[in-house]
């Protein structure tokens, strides 16, 4: 990339970030303890968390919600256009997802708070053991990729997802048939087997429970790679406190709740109707109709921790 060339624009802003109090440095959020560190002196402070995470009525999504700009800075990444939200008083550097070093802070954001966060568990010098013995395997990768297997060039960066709960109640009606087999005479006596299906139309009603429908709230991050990385800790969950993005950084979603909460139904009503199908224990399905209604639909903003490297070959990333 050309732009990889171009001279670092460097932002500082007044910092809201927590001080050392022992030697006044800007303290870390530390994955190993959980904790807040100083990477200068080493002075370790913990802070309250809340693993009380609520669920949000998904009408309140359209309303007024708290602005995350209140605790945070926004970078925009003038070549892959990402937008990287950082705690105040972080000062900006390459871009954590193209490595492009224009970085421009803006001043606000947009949307939802967060009010969901899985922590980092691991550190980066536990990320980057996995990371070089992961490219010792890589056999053609090239050379200069492999020696860049280094903590730097690692990026702990929160990533945007939406979970959806519902009640669903739905109504189906179709046409499904079960195998059979009988045994067939011809006009010269010869016998042989063959299948034949038994049609029986089917109709009823069906209620499920969907729990935490985990969606990817960015087009940077597709789906298919959020389930390659699932299940998260969830375990771990707590309460969204901006002291968790302490040395990290953050994706704010460009996928709004609306377009999000769509894939979700999608993926809802693919799940009813295998469970539908099941239940009716065939062998062929002809067609079957199904009418879902959703209700006490809430959601969750939630950060997931994601480790990132990004590396530029022959001018592209």
């Amino acid at each position: 990339m050309d732009t990889m060339a171009e001279e670092t624009i460097e932002v500082v802003k007044n910092t809201d970030s927590v001080k050392c109090k022992s030697c006044g440095s800007n303290m870390t959020f530390d994955p190993e303890t959980q904790m807040l560190r100083c990477s200068y002196c080493g002075y370790a402070e913990d802070f309250s968390k809340s693993g009380k995470v609520e669920e949000i009525s998904i009408e309140k999504a359209l309303g007024k919600n708290e602005r995350w700009s209140s605790d945070t800075l926004v970078y925009n990444c003038g070549n892959c256009g990402a937008r990287v939200v950082a705690e105040k008083g972080t000062t900006s550097g390459a871009c954590p997802f193209c490595g492009t070093p224009h970085v421009v802070a803006e001043e606000d954001l947009e949307g939802i708070r967060p009010n969901v966060v899985v922590p980092f568990r691991l550190g980066k010098e536990r990320i980057t053991e996995i990371f070089k013995k992961w490219v010792k395997r890589r056999l053609f990768a090239p050379r200069a990729f492999k020696k860049q297997a280094e903590a730097d060039k690692v990026k702990g960066v929160y990533m945007p997802f939406f979970t959806f709960d519902s009640n669903t109640d739905s109504v189906y009606e179709g046409r499904v048939g079960d195998e059979h087999t009988r045994t067939v005479t011809d006009s010269k006596g010869n016998t042989h087997t063959e299948k034949y299906i038994v049609w029986r139309k089917v109709r009823g009603t069906f209620a499920h429970f969907f729990d935490d429908i985990l969606i990817s709230a960015g087009t940077h991050f597709e789906q298919k790679k959020a389930d390659r990385l699932s299940p998260f800790d969830w375990a771990s969950a707590c309460v969204y406190e901006n002291k968790f993005l302490s040395g990290y950084v953050a994706r704010h979603y460009d996928r709004d709740i609306q377009s999000c909460w769509g894939d979700a139904k999608k993926l809802i009503d693919a799940k009813i109707r295998e469970m539908i199908i099941d239940s009716c224990n065939c062998d062929r399905v002809d067609y079957m109709n199904i009418k879902t209604r959703h209700s006490d639909v809430t959601y969750k903003y939630v950060m997931l921790p994601v480790y990132d490297i990004s590396y530029s070959y022959k001018k592209k990333n």
